[in-house]
């Protein structure tokens, strides 16, 4: 890469970092820019802040991190750590290593004094339900990406977790034999961005009906008017193999970013 590309780019890090630490700041509670940083309104000056302010929020923001340097950042500044199926292999070219190690790194900076949620995303697509045609459209989608997961890709050796695109049971051998799931708290079910609205709506179907009760979690009625799909923590069976833990699902997947709060 060119040195001055390279400096650019390091210089948008770290804007970035700078960026969502002031949201931070903000959420806190703290007053908005200097001493001299001052509302004017009749008869009253006052210093801005966030209103209203709502004490809880600062723990359930979210970083998402693919990389050493994001996860450090993220366990530093005590943000929970979100993990997909796509990391950087710095140090390895296999993907559930590179993951677990990205984990232990966050956990080895985050404050002991506060709980460490990680969520794991990956792209999990049951068709128990499908009809002929949708599961040999599936199962292309899978065939097309599956080369993707043999090898670093690129100048970053981008790393991509396989899919796990079939019948419920096959679905849930790939997550129980999966190394990093048994070291994290949450599991994001993560459905590609090319598909359908009926897609979703069957893939979202079967995964409630199928895969998550075999993990454990059952349905949240609090969360019923979300736009997102959330289960509740529960006593997963011996054999699953996955901690407790909530299961949440959104659209698609990013290595690094964007903060989020749930």
């Amino acid at each position: 890469m060119d040195p001055a590309a390279a400096s650019g780019a390091r210089r948008r890090v770290g804007r970035s970092y700078g960026r969502i630490a002031r949201l931070i700041d903000n959420l806190r509670g703290d007053y908005l820019g200097d001493p001299d940083t001052v509302i004017q309104s009749p008869g009253n000056t006052q210093r801005p802040r966030l209103q209203p302010h709502s004490p809880g929020l600062i723990d359930r923001l979210w970083y998402g991190g693919g990389s050493t340097r994001s996860v450090r950042w993220a366990g530093e500044n005590g943000l929970n750590l979100l993990s997909g199926n796509i990391v950087f292999g710095e140090h390895s070219d296999d993907f559930g290593t590179t993951q677990s190690a990205l984990i232990d790194e966050y956990r080895r900076l985050v404050d002991p004094s506060r709980p460490a949620r990680v969520a794991v995303g990956r792209v999990i697509v049951p068709y128990d339900s499908a009809d002929r045609v949708t599961r040999a459209r599936y199962q292309r989608y899978a065939a097309s990406r599956h080369e993707r997961t043999l090898a670093p890709r690129g100048e970053r050796r981008i790393l991509f977790a396989p899919d796990l695109v079939g019948a419920s049971e096959e679905v849930l051998d790939g997550l129980r034999t999966d190394p990093v799931l048994t070291r994290t708290t949450e599991l994001r079910l993560e459905p590609p961005y090319e598909f359908h609205r009926a897609d979703y709506e069957q893939i979202l179907h079967d995964t409630v009906e199928s895969i998550a009760p075999a993990l454990g979690w059952r349905p949240d009625p609090s969360s019923a008017n979300r736009d997102h799909a959330s289960t509740k923590r529960a006593t997963p069976p011996p054999q699953s193999g996955i901690p407790e833990g909530t299961a949440n699902v959104q659209p698609g997947a990013k290595a690094e970013g964007p903060l989020r709060a749930q």
